[in-house]
């Protein structure tokens, strides 16, 4: 296997192989060969194919680059999510494939999502009968970024419609600004907004209610069972930081002190903020994304005050969550709700 696609200690973040391997093949739609694509970059066809092939992130980078070059076609990013299958993501993708419902399938989405890569992450977020799948990105994309992004996103979208068998309604969010391409695909995106405060899918809740129409619980604890022993070997089975992120928010309102979650976790603060501080995070961070990501959710529903939204979110007083909430990005809670109800595709 060429050096570019080994496995051992992980020094930067990694991608799966295959999706360079995706690229190769999409770029025969221009006359590109997958060898002309791949000539020089330390990648061939077969390494790519292994399922424990990875590919850094700078060399991936450099490959999209030099594709959108040679293809002439900047939008790649968008044909790899509209031809995404659930397949391209192994053990992973058949789990979400047998889980039960959709809900089911993204929280298994969001817990295994190291198995295949540590340079982007999957959250789930609930509020107020409103869902969203929040994109994280955990390393430089680059020039590349909205390749990858897209990429994700637009196939997670497909992958729903595919595994729940009906169309499914919702909005995109993107964190970087709108590519002049993106005219050519509004018509058969979702209704996309861009400069975003978050890389997020959201929808319905009751949207992870539907049941998917390959449910099947044996194959499902299989894949679980393989899923698990490899967070075991990547030493990511025990993130701190996913169980602090769950119990951050309280059900009744507001937001836990950090000797609150650390009881919860049966752990002494000290020991909390070591553990954090070991996965390069801190509670404060943590409680103010949790915060960001409420907010930006219930800020879609029509029924709450922006004061109840504020309680909920843990501020006291409006005033105090409206400048946190303008320090986060970089508008006004009202301005946002009324950007969010309006629907458009630009703000």
């Amino acid at each position: 296997m060429p050096e570019s696609c080994q496995l051992g200690p992980r020094e930067g973040h990694t991608l799966p192989g295959v999706h360079a391997l995706h690229l190769a093949e999409l770029a025969k739609r221009w006359n590109v060969t997958p060898e002309a694509l791949l000539e020089g970059s330390g990648l061939d066809v077969d390494a790519l194919a292994d399922p424990d092939a990875r590919v850094p992130v700078p060399t991936l980078v450099e490959l999209v680059e030099r594709a959108r070059r040679m293809t002439g076609e900047p939008a790649l990013g968008i044909y790899l999510g509209l031809q995404m299958r659930i397949s391209a993501h192994g053990y992973l993708g058949f789990a979400a494939m047998t889980a039960a419902t959709a809900r089911h399938a993204l929280e298994l989405a969001s817990r295994f999502a190291p198995t295949r890569t540590t340079a982007l992450s999957l959250r789930l977020h609930v509020e107020a009968g409103v869902a969203s799948v929040v994109i994280e990105e955990h390393a430089d994309f680059g020039p590349a970024r909205d390749v990858v992004l897209f990429a994700l996103a637009i196939g997670i979208w497909q992958i729903g419609i595919a595994l729940t068998g009906q169309p499914l309604r919702g909005s995109a969010d993107f964190a970087f600004p709108e590519p002049s391409y993106f005219e050519r695909f509004a018509k058969i995106a979702p209704r996309t907004r861009f400069a975003q405060p978050s890389n997020q899918l959201v929808f319905d809740e009751n949207v992870l209610d539907l049941p998917l129409t390959m449910a099947d619980p044996a194959a499902l604890r299989l894949a679980a069972d393989q899923l698990t022993r490899a967070l075991d070997l990547l030493g990511a089975g025990g993130h701190i930081v996913t169980r602090v992120r769950a119990l951050v928010s309280k059900k009744e309102g507001g937001v836990r002190s950090l000797d609150e979650t650390a009881a919860q976790l049966h752990l002494s603060a000290r020991t909390l903020k070591r553990r954090l501080a070991a996965e390069g995070a801190a509670y404060s961070e943590l409680v103010e994304e949790e915060q960001r990501e409420k907010a930006l959710l219930l800020l879609r529903s029509a029924e709450l005050s922006i004061d109840e939204i504020a309680w909920r979110v843990g501020y006291s007083d409006v005033a105090n969550f409206s400048r946190a909430f303008r320090r986060w990005t970089g508008t006004t809670p009202a301005a946002y709700r009324r950007a969010s109800v309006a629907g458009g595709r630009r703000e």
